[in-house]
Protein backbone atom coordinates (compact mmCIF):
# COMPACT_ATOMS: atom_id res chain seq x y z
CA UNK A 1 0.00 0.00 0.00
CA UNK A 2 1.09 3.54 -0.81
CA UNK A 3 0.16 6.64 1.16
CA UNK A 4 -0.66 9.70 -0.94
CA UNK A 5 -1.46 13.19 0.34
CA UNK A 6 -4.22 14.50 -1.94
CA UNK A 7 -5.84 17.86 -1.24
CA UNK A 8 -4.48 17.75 2.30
CA UNK A 9 -5.99 14.34 3.08
CA UNK A 10 -3.99 11.12 3.34
CA UNK A 11 -5.16 8.24 1.15
CA UNK A 12 -3.89 4.68 1.42
CA UNK A 13 -3.97 3.26 -2.10
CA UNK A 14 -2.79 0.34 -4.18
CA UNK A 15 -0.27 1.93 -6.55
CA UNK A 16 1.71 -1.10 -7.65
CA UNK A 17 3.06 -1.87 -11.10
CA UNK A 18 3.28 1.72 -12.30
CA UNK A 19 -0.44 2.50 -12.00
CA UNK A 20 -0.85 6.09 -13.20
CA UNK A 21 -1.72 8.71 -10.62
CA UNK A 22 -4.81 9.64 -12.67
CA UNK A 23 -6.43 6.24 -12.13
CA UNK A 24 -5.62 6.22 -8.43
CA UNK A 25 -7.11 9.70 -8.02
CA UNK A 26 -10.28 8.83 -9.94
CA UNK A 27 -10.90 5.18 -9.09
CA UNK A 28 -9.44 4.69 -5.63
CA UNK A 29 -9.96 8.17 -4.16
CA UNK A 30 -13.22 9.01 -5.95
CA UNK A 31 -12.00 12.42 -7.12
CA UNK A 32 -13.42 12.50 -10.63
CA UNK A 33 -12.78 16.15 -11.50
CA UNK A 34 -9.44 15.19 -13.06
CA UNK A 35 -10.19 13.83 -16.54
CA UNK A 36 -8.65 11.26 -18.84
CA UNK A 37 -8.05 12.73 -22.26
CA UNK A 38 -5.32 11.10 -24.29
CA UNK A 39 -3.24 8.94 -21.97
CA UNK A 40 0.04 10.18 -23.48
CA UNK A 41 0.45 13.58 -21.77
CA UNK A 42 -0.46 15.57 -24.87
CA UNK A 43 -3.84 17.14 -24.06
CA UNK A 44 -3.60 18.37 -20.44
CA UNK A 45 -7.04 17.16 -19.30
CA UNK A 46 -5.39 15.17 -16.49
CA UNK A 47 -3.33 18.06 -15.08
CA UNK A 48 -2.89 18.11 -11.31
CA UNK A 49 -0.30 19.80 -9.11
CA UNK A 50 2.54 17.85 -7.52
CA UNK A 51 4.24 19.99 -4.88
CA UNK A 52 2.72 23.02 -6.62
CA UNK A 53 3.88 22.18 -10.14
CA UNK A 54 1.48 21.12 -12.90
CA UNK A 55 2.01 17.55 -14.07
CA UNK A 56 0.23 15.09 -16.33
CA UNK A 57 -1.26 12.49 -14.03
CA UNK A 58 -1.98 10.06 -16.89
CA UNK A 59 1.73 9.22 -17.25
CA UNK A 60 2.95 9.82 -13.69
CA UNK A 61 3.27 6.60 -11.69
CA UNK A 62 1.24 7.07 -8.50
CA UNK A 63 4.01 5.58 -6.39
CA UNK A 64 6.32 8.42 -7.48
CA UNK A 65 3.98 10.89 -5.75
CA UNK A 66 4.36 9.31 -2.32
CA UNK A 67 5.54 11.89 0.20
CA UNK A 68 4.53 14.80 -2.02
CA UNK A 69 1.55 17.15 -1.96
CA UNK A 70 -0.96 16.40 -4.70
CA UNK A 71 -3.65 18.94 -5.51
CA UNK A 72 -6.57 18.19 -7.80
CA UNK A 73 -9.29 20.50 -9.11
CA UNK A 74 -11.32 19.57 -6.01
CA UNK A 75 -8.58 20.96 -3.76
CA UNK A 76 -7.74 24.37 -5.21
CA UNK A 77 -10.49 26.39 -3.52
CA UNK A 78 -9.72 28.00 -0.15
CA UNK A 79 -12.62 26.10 1.41
CA UNK A 80 -15.62 24.08 0.17
CA UNK A 81 -17.94 27.10 0.13
CA UNK A 82 -15.71 29.47 -1.88
CA UNK A 83 -14.48 28.89 -5.43
CA UNK A 84 -10.88 29.62 -6.33
CA UNK A 85 -10.42 33.00 -8.06
CA UNK A 86 -9.64 31.17 -11.32
CA UNK A 87 -12.85 29.14 -11.07
CA UNK A 88 -14.77 32.36 -10.44
CA UNK A 89 -13.18 33.94 -13.51
CA UNK A 90 -14.01 30.86 -15.61
CA UNK A 91 -17.67 31.28 -14.69
CA UNK A 92 -17.69 35.04 -15.21
CA UNK A 93 -16.14 34.67 -18.68
CA UNK A 94 -18.39 31.71 -19.56
CA UNK A 95 -15.20 29.91 -20.55
CA UNK A 96 -16.29 26.28 -21.01
CA UNK A 97 -18.27 25.06 -23.94
CA UNK A 98 -18.28 21.27 -23.48
CA UNK A 99 -16.17 21.64 -20.33
CA UNK A 100 -14.27 18.36 -20.60
CA UNK A 101 -10.78 19.88 -20.66
CA UNK A 102 -11.53 22.68 -18.24
CA UNK A 103 -10.30 21.11 -14.99
CA UNK A 104 -6.88 20.63 -16.62
CA UNK A 105 -7.02 24.14 -18.08
CA UNK A 106 -7.85 25.58 -14.66
CA UNK A 107 -5.05 23.64 -12.96
CA UNK A 108 -2.54 24.98 -15.50
CA UNK A 109 -3.91 28.52 -15.07
CA UNK A 110 -3.65 28.31 -11.27
CA UNK A 111 -0.02 27.18 -11.55
CA UNK A 112 0.68 30.03 -13.98
CA UNK A 113 -0.81 32.65 -11.65
CA UNK A 114 1.06 31.20 -8.68
CA UNK A 115 4.30 31.81 -10.56
CA UNK A 116 3.31 34.98 -12.45
CA UNK A 117 0.44 36.82 -10.72
CA UNK A 118 0.27 39.32 -13.60
CA UNK A 119 1.25 37.23 -16.64
CA UNK A 120 2.02 38.59 -20.08
CA UNK A 121 0.32 37.15 -23.14
CA UNK A 122 3.53 35.27 -23.89
CA UNK A 123 3.59 33.74 -20.40
CA UNK A 124 -0.05 32.70 -20.76
CA UNK A 125 0.67 31.16 -24.16
CA UNK A 126 3.66 29.24 -22.81
CA UNK A 127 1.89 27.98 -19.69
CA UNK A 128 -1.28 26.96 -21.51
CA UNK A 129 0.29 25.57 -24.69
CA UNK A 130 0.12 21.99 -23.43
CA UNK A 131 -3.62 22.12 -22.81
CA UNK A 132 -5.88 21.32 -25.73
CA UNK A 133 -9.46 22.56 -25.97
CA UNK A 134 -11.34 20.82 -28.77
CA UNK A 135 -14.02 23.50 -28.63
CA UNK A 136 -11.46 26.23 -29.29
CA UNK A 137 -12.23 28.37 -26.24
CA UNK A 138 -8.69 29.75 -26.10
CA UNK A 139 -9.85 33.37 -26.26
CA UNK A 140 -12.16 32.86 -23.30
CA UNK A 141 -9.45 30.97 -21.42
CA UNK A 142 -7.07 33.92 -21.90
CA UNK A 143 -9.79 36.37 -20.79
CA UNK A 144 -10.51 34.30 -17.69
CA UNK A 145 -6.82 34.18 -16.78
CA UNK A 146 -6.57 37.95 -17.17
CA UNK A 147 -9.73 38.41 -15.06
CA UNK A 148 -8.34 36.14 -12.34
CA UNK A 149 -5.04 38.02 -12.44
CA UNK A 150 -6.83 41.37 -12.07
CA UNK A 151 -8.85 39.98 -9.18
CA UNK A 152 -5.69 38.74 -7.47
CA UNK A 153 -4.02 42.13 -8.00
CA UNK A 154 -6.96 44.04 -6.52
CA UNK A 155 -7.17 41.74 -3.50
CA UNK A 156 -3.51 42.35 -2.62
CA UNK A 157 -3.76 46.15 -2.74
Amino acid sequence: MTKLLINGKEHEVNAENGVPLLWVIREQCGLTGTKFGCGIAQCGACTVHLDGQPIRSCITPAISAEGKNITTIEGIAPDPTILHVVQQAWIAEQTPQCGYCQSGQIMSAVALLNEYPNPTDEQIDAAMSGNICRCGMYGRIRSAIKRASASLQSSTL
